[in-house]
């Protein structure tokens, strides 16, 4: 097939005037999109491809919610914007429902255009409410592309921006797979890898130390899911020497891994969340920070150094009270929980019984990666720690083939669908990477 009139228009204008994010311009064919509906996108050649990427892990209700979309235009017709400054019923109803829905008492809400500047207002409040500088996060994260976050982010895409001046400290967590620690059982990594962060910050030193952040599960970085006992510790180590402890939240919330937060998985209460993409799935951009009331009566007095000309849009928060509420009333969450149990982690793994190219399987929910092998003895990845590869481009060609919109990392197949996907859908979405991992089968050795 090619593409239609129109959308052959579209390529064409993207590619004389967009300037596409992490990418080399010139190597770009960026695919064109025509519509979605629930799962699926079609593309600029007519095809339906199901979403097993939710874009950017942020379309957790799915394609074109009708309930969502009606909220948008209601507002949109009732009062279009408002200075952060002035109340609105979007802004103040959004902040309830998301503080009914965080963990303790997290329950005052400041709202940002998106996670990276979420994680800037949670860094920034941390300091100021400690009066320290430095901030800890683990290598193989990532939490945005603005400064202060991409330094913290331990990933390559951090390198080009390092300035090596942002106060920032990163460590290892667990990650049992590919274990730093010489570990041979969760218990022992867990143990390991709380001893190496405790060690980090005696180096560091604590009265150094404004705040740790950690993804409650990491995302992009490979949805490594820690153990209770290692979430607990952090806590436990941040409680012994005043150092915040900020769950970044913004891939991880809003059920994708079958719970409202990612930390309620663990029974840990940080002292401050960040989110975003899920909140309303991306239909409006929107972030924010949910913060405890220590540090909020830090600015009871005290004004807050900060702000955005679109603080809590109000196109944006009814699009979370919409999507909330959808939430709740359709049991989104709870099917989340039920398809990753019921059917993506026990397909996953069965999978991975006849395909020699995965390595690993894990995950939660709607939130799950497949390490992708060359040689299952020694684990050597599919592609590198920051790079990719003709076997990965070829496993995404084959998914597309298919009738698949994959979600991929360095050597990781990640399976993230909205957290919507019904049995049958999941199954499809299985069935097609059944077939589409044997490409990568015949990269093993």
């Amino acid at each position: 097939m090619t593409l239609s009139a129109e959308a052959a228009r579209t390529y064409e204008l993207d590619r004389r005037h967009v300037f596409h994010s992490w990418s080399a311009q010139a190597a770009l064919t960026p695919t064109v999109l025509t519509a979605a509906e629930g799962c699926y996108v079609w593309d600029g050649e007519g095809n339906r491809l199901l979403d097993f990427s939710s874009m950017l892990v942020n379309t957790n209700i799915g394609h074109q919610h009708p309930k969502v979309v009606a909220a948008i235009q209601e507002q949109a017709a009732k009062l279009c914007t408002v200075a952060p400054q002035f109340a609105n019923d979007a802004r103040s109803e959004a902040a309830r429902l998301i503080s009914e829905r965080t963990p303790g008492d997290l329950d005052t809400i400041f709202f940002t255009n998106g996670g990276a500047d979420a994680i800037e207002h949670a860094v920034r409040m941390a300091r100021l409410h400690t009066g320290r500088y430095k901030v800890l996060s683990r290598y193989r994260s990532y939490h945005g592309g603005t400064d202060t976050a991409v330094n913290l982010t331990g990933d390559p895409r951090r390198w080009p921006n390092d300035h090596g001046n942002t106060g920032t400290v990163h460590f290892f967590g667990p990650f049992l797979y590919r274990s730093e620690f010489h570990a041979t059982d969760e218990a022992q990594e867990t143990e390991r890898a709380l001893a190496h962060l405790e060690r980090t910050i005696a180096m560091e030193g604590p009265a150094t130390i404004a705040a740790i952040v950690l993804e409650s599960v990491p995302g992009t970085a490979g949805i490594m899911v820690p153990t209770p006992e290692y979430m607990r510790g952090v806590r436990e180590l941040c409680d012994r020497h005043g150092i915040m402890f900020i769950a970044d939240e913004v891939m991880a919330g809003f059920g994708r891994t079958g719970q409202w937060f990612a930390i309620d998985n663990f029974d840990v209460v940080p002292d401050l969340i960040t989110f975003a993409k899920g909140v309303n799935s991306g239909y409006v951009p929107l972030g924010g920070v949910a913060i405890s009331p220590a540090i909020a009566a830090t600015f009871a007095e005290r004004p807050y150094p900060g702000g955005l000309t679109y603080s809590g849009h109000p196109l944006a928060t009814a699009a979370a009270v919409a999507t909330i509420t959808a939430m709740t009333e359709e049991r989104i969450v709870e099917n989340a929980a039920d398809i990753g149990a019921k059917v993506l982690g026990p397909g996953l793994r069965e999978l991975a019984q006849r395909h020699p190219s995965i390595g690993e399987v894990r995950g939660l929910g709607v939130f799950w990666a497949l390490e992708l092998v060359r040689d299952r003895t020694t684990r050597e990845p599919l592609a590198p720690y920051g790079g990719t590869s003709p076997a990965m481009n070829e496993l995404v060609a084959a998914c597309r083939t298919g009738g698949l919109l994959p979600f991929v990392n360095f050597n990781r197949l990640h399976v993230v669908p909205p957290c919507v996907i019904t049995e049958a859908e999941a199954k499809e979405g299985l069935a097609i990477l059944d077939q589409a991992l044997t490409v990568a089968d015949a990269h093993t050795v």
